[in-house]
């Protein structure tokens, strides 16, 4: 069966940057007036030869109607939602992605309320004292999201593909005729020659464990020594988008709308860091060379000069209109569990608050380290993942300065499986094969986990105290109207 196409909002709102009327978009599509107002407020669905009529006229990709911007706000307002606060019956998919679909800078707005809500109460938890007005003031002033969350979600949202400085990475390295695979030296004559920047390696640096540190007063880039191939090519590729490509960088967080000076700071340095990913790993050649070999992360790293975290998060990068790579989900957490990195492209939602499953491969990777886990994962939707995990760790340089330790996952839909060298022996067809995980026990509603670390919010606890499982309640959800 075909899915009919209602996208009355994306339509009203494309309608309204261009500056067009109803009625003459009605005109250069062909279509009636009425017709078009029907198709804007969601009551037809936009036929096929409209949509590319559409894509014609505003020089548009059809896959920039996806809906997975959609998706993801559907995903952040039912975790939201299932929040004791709110109460009563939970409002279905239906209802959520009607909601998402008609205002989703209000459900924005709506989640960064709840941000700082929740951030409000863990405060408030830590201090004994709710009632404190600093305390208030200072969590729901505007900003009251943390910076570095206000900018995981900006990522978050233009599905973690920043076109602007993506086509300037691919066109510096092939002006430039930079060497794929061996690039700090090339990125270091472009510093000098274009900038007139000295590159020293030194020691000490200025902070304890500074990697790299720019004086524009005598036009020296200060590495630590501690920094070699892949991050010494990385720190260079990001100065060179402080110092080439500052002003669109300026733009982009400029158009992002952040509330704070702090968040501001953090996407420009996020930015920089996309930039360096994508002259290292230029997107034509990285998406050919993954779709050649499979996407063996290994091979790409040894072939980009890359580590194997890099190569990971860029393959979950590769999102560009009319040459989409495989849609993955990228994440990294550290021995504690906490994610420290996290980026879907994928139907696959990571949660807002609280903890991962216990059951996802990449926490069993921390007992394998430096082995690839390959996991066919089951999420509560139905939909499987084929998911890989790996440690890996970031020496410190020092007795004195730990190495820290993590573990990356990268994951995909199972119905692309058999485009990566991962599924070998792996039966994706086969239902038992899949490991039954969640996002996180606070929203998840499995009622047969026996990694169970509490009961979801949104359950009503029943307790037996002459019955004992594997673990002490049993649990059970309240019946939507209309469905007793």
């Amino acid at each position: 069966m075909v899915k009919k196409l209602y996208l009355g909002q994306k339509l009203r709102r494309l309608r309204e940057q261009k500056a067009v009327t109803q009625a003459a978009l009605a005109g250069l599509l062909e279509i009636s007036t009425s017709y078009l107002n029907q198709i804007e407020g969601n009551q037809r669905p936009v036929t096929l030869h409209i949509l590319l009529r559409l894509c014609t006229l505003f020089n548009l990709d059809p896959a920039s109607f996806a809906e997975d911007e959609e998706a993801r706000l559907v995903a952040d307002l039912r975790e939201v939602m299932s929040d004791p606060l709110f109460g009563g019956p939970q409002p279905g998919t239906v209802e959520l992605r009607n909601v998402a679909a008609a205002s989703p800078d209000m459900v924005k707005r709506l989640l960064t309320l709840h941000q700082a809500y929740h951030k409000l109460r863990e405060r408030a938890d830590g201090s004994g004292d709710p009632s404190d007005p600093r305390t208030v003031l200072e969590v729901l002033q505007p900003g009251g999201n943390l910076p570095y969350e206000e900018v995981r979600d900006y990522f978050h949202y233009c599905n973690n593909y920043v076109e602007a400085l993506d086509l300037a990475a691919e066109r510096l390295v092939e002006d430039e005729a930079m060497t794929i695979g061996d690039m700090a030296g090339d990125l270091a004559r472009h510093l000098g020659e274009r900038h007139k920047v000295r590159i020293e390696v030194q020691e000490s640096i200025g902070d304890q464990g500074a990697m790299r540190r720019f004086d524009p007063a005598n036009r020296t880039l200060y590495i630590s020594p501690q920094l070699q191939g892949p991050s010494r090519a990385f720190q260079l590729a990001c100065q060179i988008a402080l110092l080439d490509f500052g002003g669109v960088i300026d733009q982009l967080v400029g158009a992002g709308n952040f509330t704070t000076t702090d968040a501001r700071s953090i996407c420009r340095v996020g930015l920089a860091n996309y930039f360096a990913g994508a002259v290292v790993m230029p997107y034509g050649p990285f998406l050919a060379t993954a779709r050649a070999t499979r996407h063996d992360i290994e091979i790409l790293s040894s072939r980009f000069g890359t580590s194997f975290e890099q190569s990971s998060h860029r393959l979950s990068t590769l999102q560009r209109p009319g040459a989409r790579g495989i849609p993955f989900y990228f994440v990294r957490v550290d021995m504690a569990g906490n994610i420290t990195k996290r980026h879907s492209a994928t139907r696959f939602q990571f949660a807002r608050f609280g903890g991962a499953c216990p059951l996802w491969n990449v926490h069993e990777a921390f007992a394998h380290p430096g082995k690839i886990l390959v996991q066919l994962a089951r999420m509560p939707d139905g939909i499987d993942y084929l998911s890989i995990a790996r440690t890996v760790h970031k020496p410190g340089g020092g007795y004195l300065r730990p190495t820290r330790h993590f573990a990356v996952g990268l994951g995909c839909e199972a119905a692309y499986a058999s485009e990566l060298v991962y599924s070998a022996g792996i039966d994706t067809r086969d239902a038992s094969a899949a490991m039954n995980i969640g996002v996180n026990c606070r929203i998840c509603e499995r009622t047969d986990c026996h990694q169970r670390a509490f009961p979801p919010i949104t359950g009503t606890l029943s307790v037996d105290e002459s019955k004992r499982s594997f673990v002490p309640y049993e649990f059970t959800f309240p019946t939507p109207p209309g469905h007793a």
